[in-house]
């Protein structure tokens, strides 16, 4: 059955612009026009990412190679300068290239995709490993797990996470209980990748802006990763397409063309499930994943400057299975902790982390664990940074974490 989506591609419409009178256009100046996205000339906090600072990016080729986790080979490698659709676009290109099985489609998938991820693959790998399918992403899943079945290595593109609902009843029924009912045959559908643009972007209202992820972090059999930059993204797309466990790879729209860094030309895996420590601390163990992550390196920037303490940042890249070893370990030194995800806060992701360190860590903890997240709203059109978590709320957290 096809999928029906209101406000489907009217959202990209061009807007008619509308000339107004002198007298209504000093009005609509003085009370409409400073957008939320704005800020005074004095703002310290709440001010625009600068990605070709932030020190979550790798801006120099020496700093990208020299990554523990990247293989030796690729240590001793060249890289480029890519944003995060480029680097997921040279990650479908190596495992096209390496192995056959490798398959590649969605809708638009042959076009390059909404956000260019699968740009010119068709051409150099032909019709019948990329291609496009009809709208029905319960068919695209479907599809994938029974290719995924017969020994291939499928990788699905949903357009929007938002859609993936209809998908919901294959991946959890189908896709996630594969193995375990196929008892000791050995038959699986490893091979499975779905791949999905999620988060906010500024204007995608309730169909475009959704952050699903922690539907699918209930479920066995599912792995759930969420990269933060290019370098990751690609690492991580690799190792889930190798993977022998069908894995939901989440990819924040946000960070597409925004996030920009020098990344390894060699195909490499990065390790899925483990955590990484971006920034050692002692005083606060800040948590996240995805593009959150620039928001809590600002507001740990300036807390660190304010209160004199040290944060310490933890990326959790695979938020099912997480890496629960790391986390703990970190707020058993620290004794405080501060978990910031985009998706609501109501049995989000934060709430298994937060639950989790007061059932293994609570004699360490100097302070109750603070959840910064979204609000249990939809997405509006407008005012969509007013939902998100933003520097001045994980700031606060901070703040009152480390006076509590």
């Amino acid at each position: 059955m096809m999928a029906v989506y209101p406000c489907n591609m009217a959202c990209f419409l061009p807007l008619k612009r509308v000339q107004l009178r002198p007298v209504a256009q000093s009005r609509y100046i003085g009370r409409a026009l400073r957008l939320y996205s704005t800020h005074l000339p004095n703002a310290r906090l709440n001010i625009s990412t600068d990605y070709s600072s932030t020190p979550i990016l790798h801006h120099a080729p020496q700093s990208a190679l020299a990554n523990p986790e990247l293989p030796a080979n690729v240590q001793s490698s060249t890289t480029k300068r890519m944003n995060m659709f480029q680097a997921i676009n040279d990650a479908l290109t190596h495992a096209l290239a390496s192995d056959e099985r490798v398959l590649l489609f969605g809708e638009d998938v042959s076009f390059g995709g909404v956000f260019r991820c699968s740009m010119n693959l068709a051409t150099q790998f032909g019709s019948d490993r990329v291609f496009n399918t009809p709208l029905s992403e319960q068919g695209i899943v479907g599809f994938a797990i029974g290719c995924a079945a017969e020994g291939m290595k499928p990788v699905a593109e949903i357009q929007f996470a938002d859609y993936v609902y209809p998908a919901f009843d294959q991946l959890v029924n189908e896709a996630a209980k594969f193995r375990y009912r196929s008892g000791g045959t050995g038959h699986h559908i490893g091979g499975l990748t779905v791949r999905m643009p999620c988060g906010g972007v500024g204007h995608g209202a309730l169909y475009h802006s959704q952050s699903p992820e922690s539907l699918f972090t209930h479920i066995p059999g599912l792995r759930v990763v969420m990269p933060r930059s290019p370098l990751q993204a690609k690492g991580l797309l690799l190792a889930s397409i190798a993977c022998n466990d069908p894995v939901i790879f989440m990819e924040p729209k946000a960070l597409y063309r925004a996030a920009v860094e020098q990344v390894p030309t060699e195909s490499y895996l990065l390790p899925l499930s483990k955590a990484e420590v971006l920034k050692e601390g002692e005083d606060l163990t800040l948590v996240s994943y995805g593009a959150p992550l620039y928001t809590c390196a600002a507001a740990m920037a300036a807390a660190e400057k304010d209160l004199g303490v040290k944060a310490e940042l933890i990326d959790l890249r695979s938020i099912y299975p997480w890496d629960r070893t790391t986390v703990l370990e970190s707020v058993k030194k620290t004794g405080r902790a501060v978990v910031v995800h985009e998706s609501m806060t109501n049995a989000g992701v934060g709430a298994e982390v937060a639950a989790t360190i007061q059932e293994s860590a609570f004699l360490h903890l100097e302070a109750p664990v603070k959840r910064v997240a979204g609000w249990c709203t939809h997405m509006g059109l407008v005012y969509e940074s007013f939902n998100v978590p933003d520097v001045t709320r994980v700031y606060d957290a901070i703040r009152e974490t480390i006076d509590y």
